[in-house]
């Protein structure tokens, strides 16, 4: 029940918090916490009241908020059968962040670092505190957790240099950083069925929709959840 309650209210805050980042992106990590956290104008209620557009988009934000809202819960509550006790908040927090990119990134098409830094400095910790999906003692799940890391960063380098001249934009300064912090959560098997499925659903999702470009952020967090899900359960 716990897990049910703040997986609704986290989400629920999901496109509030994407549409502040909208605003002030990109910015130092400092800013954007104050900006976070600081609203310069409020509206009235006489324009709440009349205003049709903004009755429009608070509608549309309600709706969307009860959307991710559901989501996350379903997820979290995955998580909280499946997972043991002492490892259950740490992988939550991971699946948040994933999430809350991933309504950045098809916002504004940028990952901030005010989040993939610390889902990476996460990434360590839960090796160092938990880390059961990592490796059986601390020294196989930090060493997991660093080589994941590594090659979460190096391989998209890598594929960028070798397709820079037909597709210069395939990998983002911010997709190579998620996936680097991914890698640290998940480990070093994992990054490479993580970067294949990335792909393969980005293809798919450009050819539905015919589009050559797009945000690459939410397919990794699609194929990163997929292959947690494979992993837990």
């Amino acid at each position: 029940m716990t897990y049910i309650l703040i997986g609704f209210i986290l989400g629920f805050t999901i496109p509030y918090l994407a549409r502040r980042f909208a605003k002030f992106m990109p910015a130092t990590m400092a800013y954007a916490l104050y900006r976070i956290f600081h609203i310069n104008k409020i509206v009235s209620a006489e324009k709440r009241a009349n205003n049709r557009k903004y009755i429009q988009l608070r509608n549309h934000y309600l709706m969307r908020s009860l959307g991710w809202g559901i989501i996350t819960t379903a997820i979290f509550f995955l998580l909280s059968l499946a997972l043991p006790i002492n490892e259950a908040p740490w992988i939550a927090f991971f699946v948040f962040i994933l999430l809350l990119l991933t309504e950045i990134d098809k916002r504004i098409l940028y990952l901030p670092d005010i989040l993939t830094s610390p889902l990476l400095i996460g990434g360590f910790a839960y090796a160092v505190f938990a880390g059961n999906l990592l490796g059986e003692n601390i020294i196989l799940a930090t060493t997991n957790s660093s080589l994941g890391a590594i090659m979460g960063y190096v391989l998209p380098v890598i594929a960028s240099l070798l397709l820079i001249k037909k597709h210069p934009d395939n990998f983002g300064g911010g997709d190579i950083k998620i996936l680097a912090a991914i890698g640290a959560w998940l480990g070093l098997t994992n990054i490479p069925y993580i970067i294949i499925l990335s792909c393969i659903i980005f293809g798919i999702t450009c050819f539905i929709k015919r589009q050559r470009t797009g945000a690459f952020g939410p397919s990794i967090v699609l194929s990163t959840l997929i292959i947690l899900f494979i992993l837990i359960y």
